[in-house]
């Protein structure tokens, strides 16, 4: 598992990456997010925008326009600071400042003048409410940007040695199945398909899903290793990632068991609150 800044080779390039656009709110749980996006910058040849939003609160600009300003310098001395990082690894690299009443807003549009190949974000951040276990502004972005998000927690090193698929058999499920396999395949990773019964009576039903994902695999020459397990499918996804010893799970933003009326899958959402382990959430195939 290699950092942005050691001296062993950087990451693989995992797919076509030419921007990154990295979300962070200048807390430690942030910095994971940088750091994952260094070291794909580096393998990718990307470049980096580095986006912070400043959420815009009118009554304590009123009340206390001191501190604000003072927040401001600190957000501006933050993203200095990883902008000689990446330019020290000679990385292009863009620093961005929102002002926006939400913070998921600004980062989703602020994606839509970017185009950007992925986004990625840190697992929780400093705002005041969390949807579940999960901070709610990467929740939102997954739920109403059109781009692939990969969540980086605190303290994780990016590696894409070991890939856990978890596929509920849902069109969302497949197009992070057919990630997972040009991912495998350009870098060769060991790929494990999971999937997950919520009783003993939706067993056959789990096991038709990987037995398709196992004949699928094995028309492209990918070895893979298949599990079928009972339970709830986030705890099984996360305890799974951690007994198998993946490196990344990747999945849909939504899929049989999400609602409509949440901004994304439940169970996905689940998933990355508890993951131990960088997601990948898949909305749309890499160029």
């Amino acid at each position: 598992m290699w950092g942005a800044t050691d001296m062993t080779p950087p990451l693989v390039c995992p797919a076509r990456l030419e921007k990154l656009l990295v979300c962070t709110d200048g807390s430690g749980d942030s910095e994971g997010a940088v750091a994952g996006a260094l070291a794909l910058a580096r393998s990718c040849q990307s470049k980096i925008f580095l986006l912070q939003v400043l959420e815009f609160n009118p009554e304590l600009e009123a009340q206390a326009p001191q501190y604000v300003a003072e927040r401001e310098n600190l957000i501006h001395g933050y993203l200095q600071k990883h902008r000689r990082e990446a330019e020290g690894l000679e990385i292009p690299v863009e620093v961005r400042v929102r002002r926006c009443e939400a913070a998921y807003q600004g980062i989703v549009e602020e994606a839509e003048k970017i185009h950007p190949d992925l986004i990625v974000m840190g697992r929780r951040g400093r705002s005041r409410f969390f949807r579940l276990l999960m901070g709610n502004v990467t929740a939102r972005v997954i739920g109403y940007s059109p781009y692939n998000v990969l969540v980086v927690p605190k303290g994780v090193p990016l590696d894409f040695s070991h890939l856990l698929i978890a596929s509920d058999g849902s069109s969302y499920s497949d197009a992070a199945w057919e990630e997972a396999l040009s991912m495998t395949r350009r870098l060769g990773s060991r790929l494990t398909a999971l999937s997950v019964a919520g009783s003993a009576e939706e067993l056959e039903w789990a096991r038709s899903i990987v037995a398709r994902l196992r004949t699928e695999a094995r028309l492209q020459d990918i070895p893979l290793d298949t599990l079928v397990l009972v339970g709830a499918p986030y705890v099984t996804n996360d305890g799974t990632a951690r007994t198998q010893g993946a490196d990344l799970i990747v999945m849909g933003a939504l899929g049989m068991t999400g609602l409509s009326s949440l901004i994304m899958g439940s169970v996905t959402e689940r998933v990355i609150a508890t993951a131990p382990c960088t997601v990948m959430v898949v909305k749309g195939a890499f160029r």
